[in-house]
Parts: structure tokens; C-alpha cells; sequence
């Protein structure tokens, strides 16, 4: 409507002017001699990095958040290309709006907001948090609410990463807990607060086609590609092994073979759809978000892998009917299957992981992976004790802040 038009409009204005001004006011450039700035260098964990040294990594978590996740929502029959659109939105003001609340915490230095590659790369995994949300109300908001949701969902999200990587020290490398389980239940409890039954039984009943399966070929791919730089970005440098590369590839791997081993058991027509195949794929990496850079081992990864990769295919004949018949919530994109359930899983995983760390595993990769259990201020049960209580904090967190931006 033309009310609508002018209310996008005007509030895509007031938050372009508003960032402006507050990029004027506090972001610089940081300087290239510097390693790092953070207002908290002891607790910076993976932030504290060669901001130089990111710019690779950051064109593959770009591209990854832009393409990867941005094509997720194109299956939709009814709102594939406006989705994609909107998708692009939240992206474009996401980055601008994380940037500045994450670097009020992370990169605040003598009343200057110092940004750089590293920054970036932090605003991107934001950025796919808040789009992992959107899946679950795509289709029943319009382009001015997903604006009010990402503008309230950035600071939730940075708020429960704050406490978790930086108060509480979890290892967190690839956002098990920080992207995909915050932004699974988040993106949930927006979508419980908003149901209407008799406006959702009619957006499913006209949503009903599909797009070709054009776009989940070229989403699949892309996720393929850059996936393991998704979750690489934050890990273990310094010439070590890239355990979170080939963790990642392992886990992908089993996840979509997974996939083919449930669908046509599942499924009487027995055509399997790209689509199916990229719910897979993400649910494999977010198993091993958290676990990516820790000791899983080859056999551990493909493991974990295989059974991330047997949630959606189950979740969406099982679980799907009753979080919408039951619990009057609806999952436009099935992101508590692909996402949330993921996510969960991977985050015991490191738990586990954690609590079996030990120096002669690690060697002196120990201090690079768990830095405060090889300092021995920590013991390696104290780090996995904090790592399970991150889980109902980010629960808590997910929840309660959706509900209120619901």
C-alpha cells in the first residue's frame, strides 16, 4: 500500500541518517601497524587478530552471508524474489548497525570506534544471525517490520556474543551457540509472538508452489564454496593445521549423504529437491561451528556430520507439524531444523570436546585453542563447564529477546 511504501521509505531514511551520524562521530579507520584494538585486549579472544591479514577471509564471509544465506529464501513460491530483496536489506543495514554496537564492546578505543577487516568479518556473522531469524516470519512481515526485527535483533545478539566470548571465555569459533542456536530460537519466539491463525493457515495455503530449484542449486554451491571459510575466519592461525577447514568439509559431506539416506525412506515420490540438499549442508556446519577447530578428528567430524544430517529431513515430517499445530508457531524456512536443533547438538559437541582437551592432544596448539586452560587458570572440566552453561544463556537470551521484538 502507499502507506506502507512511504513507511519503508522514511525509516530506511531516519536509519541511514542515524548511522551516518554515528559513523562521523566514532568509527576511524584502524591503523595498520596495530595488530588489534579492543577496549578489553585480555578478554578479545579471536577478535585480538591481524586485522590486515582478514580481508580474504572476509570477501568469502560476505559473499557466504550475501549469496549463501540469501538464496536460502528463494524456494518460497509466492514471496522467492521479494524475499531475496529484503534479504539484501537486512544485510545492507546489519552490517552498518553491527558495526557500531559491536564496536562500542570490541573495537572502542579512546572514544573512537576503530574498524578494519576483522570488524567486518564480525558484522557478517551478525548479519547471518538476524537473516537466520528472518526465516522463520518470511512471508508474514513486511520489509518495514524485518527492519525494526534486524535493528533490535543486532544488538541481542552482540549483547549475548559479549557475554559469552568475552565475559565468560567460550570458544565459540563458528557461532554454533552465538549464529545459529541464538538466531534459530530468536527468529522462533518473533514468529510465536506474531501468529495469527487465520492469516497463517492462509499465507501457507497460498504458498503452496515453488521457484526453480535454480536458486538452491546456486545457494548449495555457494555454501559448499565459502562454508568453511565461514567458520574458519575466527580460528587457530599462526601456520597451524586448518582444522576447522577440513572439519567443516568432513561434516558437509556426511551431512548431504545423510540426507540421501532419509528422503527416500521419508518420502513416498522419492525425488530428492536442491533444496532438501542445502538444508543439509547447513545443518552439517552448524554442528561443527563450535567444534570446527577443536581435536574431533576425521571419523569425529564425519560422525557429527552424519547425524546433523539426518535432523532435517526428520524435523520437517516430524517436529515441523507440531511446533505449528501445537505450539502455534510457524518456520517459513524450517530454520529450528536446519539451524536451532543444529546448533544445540553443536554446541554439546565442543562441550565434550572441551572437557577431553588435554596437552598432550593439543600440544602447543592448547594456548591458541583453549588460551585459558593452558594458561592454568582454567582446567579443561571448568572451560566445558562454562561452554554448557553458555547454551541456556543463549536459550534465555534468544527467547526473551524475541518475544519483546515480537
Amino acid at each position: 500500500t502507499t502507506t506502507l511504501r512511504f513507511r519503508l521509505s522514511g525509516l530506511c531514511f531516519l536509519l541511514q541518517i542515524l548511522t551516518i551520524i554515528l559513523f562521523a562521530v566514532f568509527v576511524r579507520y584502524s591503523p595498520e601497524s596495530s595488530p588489534g584494538l579492543c577496549s578489553q585486549p585480555v578478554n578479545c579472544s579471536w577478535r585480538n587478530q591481524d586485522v590486515g591479514s582478514q580481508h580474504p577471509c572476509f570477501q568469502d564471509v560476505h559473499l557466504q552471508a550475501l549469496l549463501g544465506f540469501g538464496l536460502l529464501v528463494a524456494f518460497l513460491g509466492r514471496y522467492g524474489p521479494s524475499s531475496v530483496a529484503i534479504s539484501i536489506l537486512i544485510m545492507a543495514f546489519a552490517i552498518q548497525w553491527a558495526i557500531l554496537i559491536q564496536g562500542f564492546l570490541y573495537f572502542f578505543l579512546n572514544g573512537k570506534i576503530y574498524v578494519g577487516a576483522q570488524s567486518m568479518v564480525s558484522a557478517d556473522f551478525c548479519t547471518a544471525a538476524i537473516l537466520i531469524s528472518t526465516g522463520a516470519v518470511l512471508g508474514r512481515v513486511n520489509a518495514v517490520q524485518m527492519l525494526l526485527l534486524t535493528l533490535l535483533g543486532v544488538i541481542l545478539f552482540t549483547l549475548n556474543e559479549y557475554i559469552l566470548l568475552s565475559l565468560m571465555g567460550v570458544r565459540d569459533s563458528g557461532g554454533s551457540l552465538t549464529v545459529h542456536t541464538f538466531g534459530a530460537y530468536f527468529g522462533l519466539m518473533v514468529s510465536r509472538i506474531l501468529h495469527q491463525p487465520h492469516v497463517d493457515k492462509r499465507n501457507k495455503q497460498q504458498d503452496t508452489g515453488n521457484q526453480p530449484d535454480v536458486f538452491a542449486v546456486v545457494g548449495t554451491i555457494y555454501l559448499w564454496i565459502f562454508w568453511p571459510s565461514f567458520t574458519s575466519p575466527t580460528t587457530v592461525r599462526d601456520n597451524a593445521e586448518p582444522w576447522a577447514v577440513l572439519n567443516s568439509y568432513f561434516s558437509l559431506a556426511a551431512s548431504t549423504l545423510a540426507t540421501f539416506v532419509l528422503l527416500p525412506v521419508l518420502h513416498e515420490e522419492g525425488t530428492l529437491r536442491m533444496v532438501q540438499i542445502q538444508d543439509a549442508t547447513l545443518a552439517g556446519a552448524a554442528m561443527m561451528a563450535m567444534a570446527g577447530e577443536m581435536l574431533v578428528t576425521p571419523f569425529g567430524a564425519l560422525v557429527a556430520g552424519f547425524l546433523a544430517g539426518l535432523i532435517p529431513p526428520l524435523g520437517f515430517r516430524f517436529l515441523t507439524p507440531i511446533l505449528c499445530s501445537r505450539l502455534k508457531t510457524q518456520d517459513t524456512c524450517g530454520i529450528h531444523n536446519v539451524h536451532g536443533l543444529p546448533g544445540i547438538l553443536g554446541a554439546l559437541l565442543g562441550t565434550l570436546l572441551t572437557a577431553l582437551a588435554t596437552a598432550d592432544a593439543y600440544g602447543g596448539r592448547l594456548e591458541l585453542v583453549f588460551p585459558l586452560v593452558a594458561q592454568g587458570s582454567r582446567t579443561a572440566t571448568d572451560q566445558a563447564l562454562c561452554q554448557l552453561c553458555a547454551l541456556p544463556i543463549t536459550l534465555l537470551l534468544a527467547t526473551l529477546g524475541g518475544s519483546f521484538t515480537g
